[in-house]
């Protein structure tokens, strides 16, 4: 900074003694210096909003790039879902061919922005309270730390960059640091913020009118917890944080959400509204100071326009159908009683489900009896249409039936499914009631935690951390206890409890970006993406056969897109500068 200083002043004083010359006197060009923007309030606040903003929003569509749905634009050719299906993605293109572009660049400037906030204002004379001063600088803190969450999920260890690079940077030392370095990084970032004392001029927990969005004390805790819970994970574990670590920083980060008032939306809907609370959640804004929604923890995402682009066909104003929800997504829902439907396949195309007699599962009538969520987040065949005429129209999705599969049409299911959830059906009155996605919720803390502690401790084992205490098996069960569903059985195996749990929280978290990153870093892409499957209905009079088709392979479950490619114009640069190969492997 005090060479850029100088530099400003060798350029200006020269300028100065000349200024009687008229040929060189040269109008402004509106810039000014970091001194004078931070010795102005306006100019001061304004640069630290200027941080904000560069996180990917979450969006439906990355379900289409796991094993939740299959998306209805698959057969235009070069699309994005055909090209990932069919493997047809290079370092060079895959920013075009992703569910979020390639966020490498626009991550490190949100970065760059943040560390010359966080240097300036520590010699900044702009005048304000030493209060508001460690307000802005918690903010700065946990919103590099939550650049840095997002780009290790993607890419994996990366540069730590933590001060603005002076004109004498040498970039040839640049390196990339271990995921579990980041980690710390990211967790002493969220440490420095959380030293801010929680008062309203200060780094509070409350979000207050005109703040939505803010980094609060509640995301810092969810950043923490997210990257531990990562850390420790089979991809990216490598000792430095183990799963006892884990628990003991997410029961910290859950216990102090609790303690400050943050609990699971469980408001109990008219029926001509949503099915139950959890379904009203996703399309309930959480823009609202907290006052309704005290689950949300941080929203990053805008709201998402489902009925026009994942939409039934009989939509007014459909574009398409967006991701389809697969057959294997739908066996996964348990039934009301807790039971597993299915418990295996019989066959290598998984087309032949071993059913488990204890859930009272049959396939001639696949869908009664359900886990409430998948009634909030499936529209299936003879599913309600609009919640406000239930003797009215029910979709069909039969072969022949209005919302139909098709093999050809992007307004029409792939898969014998639509999506339902953040969908709210009061959208044909006003086009403005679907939902967005969370990017932190207080569920996943739940989640979290129930993982860390069933790992390091087993499933029904206590973990103490001060006055909070809570098992694996309680944190999950509060999760289901809010949707309607029984507890999980004590004494389960560790085994048992795994399957169980992570089939939880895939049907928690589905279609929220969860299940993306988490096959990833469990490390199990080649047993969960390498093929989906459908549900095709045929009627006969009264009676509706149900049989199970194989989409072909997907080119998507190979080792290489465990982790985002470094652009590769970054990594042209890089390795010429440091004579370093930074490019993840298989790209």
């Amino acid at each position: 900074m005090k060479r850029i200083k100088r530099l400003f002043l060798a350029i200006v004083i020269p300028s100065l003694m000349f200024s009687c010359q008229k040929q060189l006197d040269l109008p402004t060009d509106g810039r000014i210096t970091l001194d004078q923007v931070f010795s102005d309030y306006n100019r001061t606040r304004g640069y630290l909003n200027s941080c904000y903003g560069y996180v990917p929003a979450p969006y439906m569509d990355r379900a289409s790039f796991s094993d939740e749905a299959e998306d209805a634009d698959d057969v235009t050719a070069n699309s994005k879902f055909s090209n990932w299906y069919a493997g047809n993605v290079t370092a060079t293109t895959f920013a075009t061919n992703s569910p979020d572009g390639s966020p490498w660049g626009k991550l490190y400037q949100g970065i760059r922005k943040c560390n010359v906030f966080l240097e300036s204002i520590q010699t900044a004379t702009v005048y304000a309270s030493d209060a508001e001063k460690l307000s802005w600088t918690a903010q700065a803190h946990t919103l590099r730390a939550l650049y840095y969450l997002q780009l290790i999920k993607r890419y994996g260890g990366v540069p730590i960059i933590d001060k603005p690079f002076d004109v004498n940077h040498n970039f040839s030392q640049d390196k990339r640091a271990s995921f579990s370095d980041v980690v710390t990084f990211i967790l002493n970032d969220c440490d420095q913020a959380l030293l801010v004392p929680a008062v309203s001029v200060g780094f509070p927990w409350e979000i207050y009118d005109n703040q939505f969005g803010i980094m609060s004390r509640a995301v810092a805790y969810a950043i923490k917890s997210e990257a531990v819970t990562y850390a420790a994970s089979p991809l990216w574990s490598d000792g430095k944080y183990t799963w006892a670590n884990a628990a003991t920083i997410t029961s910290e980060a859950l216990s102090q959400c609790l303690a400050h008032d943050y609990s699971l939306f469980n408001e109990v809907p008219a029926a001509n509204i949503a099915q139950n609370g959890y379904a009203l959640y996703f399309f309930t804004t959480s823009n609202d100071s907290r006052t309704r929604d005290k689950e949300t923890i941080y929203q990053a995402g805008t709201q998402m326009a489902v009925w026009s682009a994942a939409g039934l066909p009989t939509n007014p104003g459909m574009v398409k159908a967006g991701p389809c929800p697969t057959q294997d997504l739908i066996d996964s829902y348990e039934m009301a009683n807790g039971e597993a439907p299915i418990t295996g396949y019989s066959d290598g195309d998984k087309l032949v489900p071993v059913i488990n007699p204890a859930s009272g599962y049959t396939e001639s009538n696949p869908y009664v009896n359900r886990d409430p969520r998948f009634y909030a987040s499936i529209y299936y065949n003879d599913a309600i249409r609009y919640l406000d005429q239930p003797a009215g129209k029910h979709v069909q999705t039969y072969v022949g039936g209005v919302e139909g599969i098709s093999s050809f049409n992007t307004k029409y299911t792939r898969t014998g499914y639509y999506l339902r959830k953040f969908n709210n059906f009061q959208s044909r009155l006003n086009n403005n009631g679907d939902g967005a996605i969370r990017l932190f919720r207080l569920a996943e803390l739940y989640l979290n935690f129930a993982e860390a502690a069933y790992q390091s401790a087993g499933p029904d084992a206590a973990v103490t951390t001060g006055s909070f205490s809570m098992s694996a098996r309680d944190a999950v069960n509060v999760v289901r206890s809010r949707a309607g569903m029984p507890p999980f059985p004590a004494n389960m195996a560790k085994d048992a409890f795994e399957e169980k749990y992570r089939n939880e929280r895939r049907i928690e978290l589905a279609f929220e970006e969860h299940r993306f990153f988490d096959v990833r870093r469990w490390n199990i892409l080649a047993q969960t993406d390498k093929s989906v499957r459908g549900m095709k209905i045929t009627q006969n009079g009264s009676t509706l056969t149900y049989s199970r088709f194989k989409f072909p392979d997907r080119g998507s479950s190979v080792d290489k897109l465990l982790r985002y490619p470094i652009d590769q114009s970054e990594q042209d640069k890089t390795s010429a500068l440091t004579g370093v190969n930074w490019q993840n492997t298989g790209w």
